[in-house]
């Protein structure tokens, strides 16, 4: 399969580990065509790891406000042993 084929299938299933290894063995194109292709494919690719960058980060805000709301509803230890309950 060509290379500008994988590297258009590991976009659409948004495949990072499969797009970092094609980049890292990035061919010599034979025509200004394939050039230009694969320069819009760079550019695709670009878009989608900032796409997925930011909802990583907007995952992580919202982990951390659930994680702060469990610790300030959590009842506080006092620290001794409570016999009266």
């Amino acid at each position: 399969m060509p290379w500008l084929t994988k590297l258009k299938i590991a976009i659409a299933e948004q495949n990072t580990m499969g797009i970092d290894k094609l980049i890292s063995e990035v061919p010599k194109f034979d025509t200004i065509e394939e050039m230009k292709e694969a320069q819009y494919l760079f550019k695709e690719v670009s878009v989608l790891l900032h796409s997925l960058k930011d909802k990583t980060q907007v995952s992580m805000q919202q982990i951390q406000k659930n994680l702060d709301f469990m610790r300030a509803t959590q009842a506080s230890p006092t620290g001794k042993l409570d016999i009266k309950s």
